[in-house]
Formats: structure tokens, sequence, C-alpha cells
């Protein structure tokens, strides 16, 4: 398993990128296997926090409800990428017959995880004390919105709310744009990576745990260590003329990413031939350049304009100043960097990227396409103790959802 987004078609890829040094299955880092993970949870926050675990080694049965995640029908990779590796059984909550089953898979489990508004975890009978009541060493994390206490524990919300509420998005992420959203739902992926964190923390603790995390706080929690709580929300003083992005002459942009004194000065020199202008006394130090970022701005901007970015970058990586192109995922994945970092791997589900981390000189595998939905119910029952014909029962009472197989997701 590993943190694997799919980028564009598997047959672009080079037959000769196949491989790399990490493949090797003596060279795998697992410090999780043998760690059971029972996810009740949906879309991305929790999906990636057990994603994370798999990752490192544990197994993660994914229980859906029998419409399946909601991330199957949405339109982008984000299911594919989530789930990778796990095991999927669907279960029809609301089914008598359905309690054994919840049963066994809390005593089964080392951790369980849930992303819904507080209460209805326990209301369909998964919740921390009915679970924990079985298996009374459970780590049993409920990641949601707003937690489960307070004014607006059961508000409904996304990411971009998150985001809102939590304070970082008064701030601007640029000098010359208003404070706007990023591609990437921050506030889910924070919070999936805390409540990872939080599980990993409980399990070496030894004892059973219920935690309660929520997106609303992750966002909080990192926003005022950005800023702490004084800042005014047309602050520009955390935010820097030369670390922005700029258009260059092939359209392609440029982010250029100058913040010590150091690499403005490399900057200056290397640039001495192109805009002669960024040498001057009032660009001289830090404060006048967010001063007269204006001025400094107008400058670069018509510097990079002259030239495609290729040309940039080799200009400024021997004079050690920091630049980067802004590229896709398909791009990114076939860089020199993320080939020799063993990032670039050919599966047979299409390209993958391995969780991001090396550990004394071993990778976390990459193996396993997400599953169709209850591809693993069989597998699953049988794992968890219900003979053949128990688990066929199951299915034929509607209270486990058998694998349709004309259905891919």
């Amino acid at each position: 398993m590993g943190f694997r987004i799919v980028f564009g078609d598997r047959k672009s890829i080079s037959e000769n990128d196949k491989k790399d040094e990490y493949m090797s299955d003596t060279n795998e880092w697992k410090p999780l296997k043998g760690t059971k993970v029972i996810d009740f949870s949906m879309l991305l926050p929790g999906p990636l926090t057990t994603l994370i675990l798999g990752d490192l080694g544990a197994e993660i049965i994914k229980v859906e409800p029998p419409g399946g995640d909601y991330a199957r029908h949405m339109k982008s990779h984000m299911f594919d990428g989530a789930n990778r590796g796990k095991k999927s059984i669907a279960i029809d909550m609301k089914s008598p017959a359905a309690g054994p089953v919840i049963k066994k898979l809390a005593a089964y489990g080392d951790v369980a995880i849930e992303g819904f508004r507080p209460g209805v975890a326990a209301r369909l009978g998964f919740g921390p004390k009915q679970l924990q009541a079985i298996n009374p060493d459970l780590v049993y994390c409920s990641l949601s919105g707003f937690g489960q206490t307070g004014p607006a524990a059961t508000k409904a919300g996304h990411d971009l709310a998150y985001l809102a509420m939590g304070g970082s998005l008064a701030y601007r992420g640029q000098l010359r744009q208003p404070p706007s959203r990023a591609s990437l739902p921050v506030a889910d992926i924070a919070g999936g990576a805390f409540a990872a964190v939080a599980i990993l923390a409980a399990l070496w603790e030894g004892k059973g745990a219920a935690l309660d995390l929520s997106l609303y706080e992750s966002v909080l929690y990192t926003s005022a260590l950005r800023f702490g709580f004084e800042a005014p929300a047309d602050t520009i003083e955390h935010l820097y003329p030369a670390n922005d992005l700029f258009l260059c002459a092939d359209d392609r942009q440029i982010a250029l990413t100058v913040v010590e004194e150091k690499f403005w000065h490399n900057l200056v020199d290397a640039t001495r031939d192109f805009a002669p202008e960024l040498g001057g006394t009032e660009f001289a130090t830090e404060v006048l350049r967010l001063q007269n970022h204006v001025a400094l701005m107008s400058h670069l901007d018509k510097m990079f304009a002259t030239r495609p970015a290729q040309d940039w970058i080799t200009l400024f990586d021997p004079a050690d100043v920091p630049a980067a192109i802004c590229v896709s995922n398909a791009e990114a994945i076939l860089a020199p960097q993320a080939i020799a970092r063993g990032l670039h791997h050919q599966t047979d589900f299409g390209p993958a990227v391995p969780f991001p981390v090396i550990a004394s000189g071993q990778r976390v595998p990459v193996h396993g396409a997400a599953p169709a939905m209850s591809a693993d119910s069989g597998d699953i029952l049988s794992d968890l103790g219900f003979t053949l014909a128990e688990a066929d029962a199951l299915m034929e009472t509607g209270a486990v959802i058998a694998l349709q197989r004309d259905n891919t997701r």
C-alpha cells in the first residue's frame, strides 16, 4: 500500500521505470504489520487516516453502506487514491442481522474509525461505547467536522467551511490576490493526518481510547501557529514579494521562493543582466522589499516574461536561487527526483506513489488497487469466524451486500 494517486495513462510510463531499488519485498517497512483497523468512514479524512495506517502495514477493513462510500460516485480519483490496498465489506447497518457482524468486527479490530456527525455511529450500532463494551482495548477514533461536543457539533460542513471557520481563509496566500482556497482539501488532509498520529499515540499507550478529532480544530491548530491571534485579516507581514508565482514567456508559471536574505542576494547576482533594478537600494532589506512590493513585483513580472520557465531554472539552480516550475501530477511523477527517490512505481493498477518516508533505507510497499464494493465480504466474514452457511445467510438477508460482479467501483 502507499499514498497512491493515479496519474494519467499507465502506457505513457517508460518500461524502464517499472522497478527501482525500493521495490524488493525484502526492503519494505511495515511497522504496523498485524494491526487490524475497522474503517467505517467515507470520503477523504477517515480514509486518508486508514490509508496511512495501511501504508505502514496495518490491515484495513473498509465497512461501507449498501450504496458504497460516497467517494465512489465522485468525479475525481479521490476514492482510488485514498483506498488502495484495503478490503471492502458492505453492511446494511439497519438490518437486525448485521448486529453479529458488527460485534465480531469490534472483537477483531485493534482500531476503529468513523467520520459521521455525532450520534450517528451509536444510533447505527457501532459507537465507541458499543464497540468498546465488546473490546475494551479498542482504539476508537471519531473524526468529524466540529467534534463531538459544542454548539456546532452537528452542523453540516465540508473542507471549505472548516477552512473558513478555522481562520485560514482570512489571510492572503499571495500578495496580489485576495484570500483563496487551495486545490488540495487542506482541512481534510490535516485532520486525516492528525487522526493517524493520535491513533498511533493511543496504540503506543497500549490501552483502549476514544479519540475525538475535529477537522475545524485541525485548521485552527495550524492557522494559529502560522498567524497567531493578533494578526489583522488584511496583514501582509507573513508574505515575501519574491516568494510568489510568476508567468514566464512560455505561459508556464514559476514558483520563486526567495525568503532568506542569502537567497535574495543570490537572486540579485544571478539576474543582473535581466533585471538590474533588483539591486536598487529600495529593495536592500526585507522591510523595504515588502514596503515597495508593488514595484518589486512589477520588475519580477517583466523579467520572467522575457524567457521560458526552464531557462530560468537553468539559470537559478547553479546560483542557488530556490525556484521551481509549476507542474501537473503527470509531470511530477516523471521528474528525475521522483524516480531517484523511489516515488515512481508502475503497478498493475497504474503509476503509484508510496507513502513519503524512507526508514533505514526501507520504503513502505506499493500494492493493491482500491477494492470494488464488498469485494472481500466472503473472506472478511470467514476471518471473523462465520461459517460459509452463516455468510451465505447474511448475504441472502441483505445484512451483508454481496459483490456485484459488473460493479467496477
